[in-house]
């Protein structure tokens, strides 16, 4: 169980970052769909995309579990994503990877904000998803026996597979 310091320790710091106007993002290595012009319609203000971010900083730590979407029984990725669209933002994201790659409008990677979604494809095949923070990290729901973490899109691991962003 985290204690209240240290969830201020890194979410102070952090929604300070996410909330600063953030950096670019390491170039992607691919893309799902087109990216669209940078005043792409969205279904979130950018207050909402900022209440999203700080939320799902706030939910580093929680549990991995697969099928999970709370914060009691803990978060897949896509279970993540509904969560804390639905909490933030009062909008209902689609349950699986799959049906994220589709959701919202493709944006390219000059244009991301944190909010974004961040999908992660091998093949073409999205496998992954997450939500972009800013400066290049997003927040995600790794894998079984871990927990939700915040990790950097220029990472060894991350920057090998297919990157594209989405606007809900």
């Amino acid at each position: 169980m985290r204690s209240a310091n240290t969830i201020v320790f890194w979410v102070a710091p952090l929604a300070l970052v996410a909330l600063a106007g953030c950096g670019t993002p390491q170039s992607p290595r691919g893309s799902l769909g087109s990216p669209e012009r940078m005043d792409l319609p969205s279904r979130l203000t950018a207050d909402q995309a900022g209440d999203v971010t700080i939320y799902a900083i706030g939910l580093v730590g929680t549990p991995y579990r697969y099928g999970g979407n709370t914060p009691q029984s803990g978060f897949d990725c896509s279970g993540l994503i509904g969560h804390v669209y639905q909490t933030r933002a009062r909008v209902a994201a689609p349950r699986t990877v799959a049906k994220l790659s589709g959701w919202g409008n493709a944006v390219a990677t000059e244009n991301v904000r944190s909010g974004d979604l961040v999908l992660f494809s091998q093949r073409d095949v999205v496998t992954h998803a997450g939500i972009y923070v800013g400066s290049g990290r997003f927040v995600h729901a790794p894998s079984t026996g871990g927990e939700v973490r915040l990790d950097s899109l220029g990472s060894n691991y991350w920057a090998a597979q297919q990157i594209a962003f989405r606007r809900p």
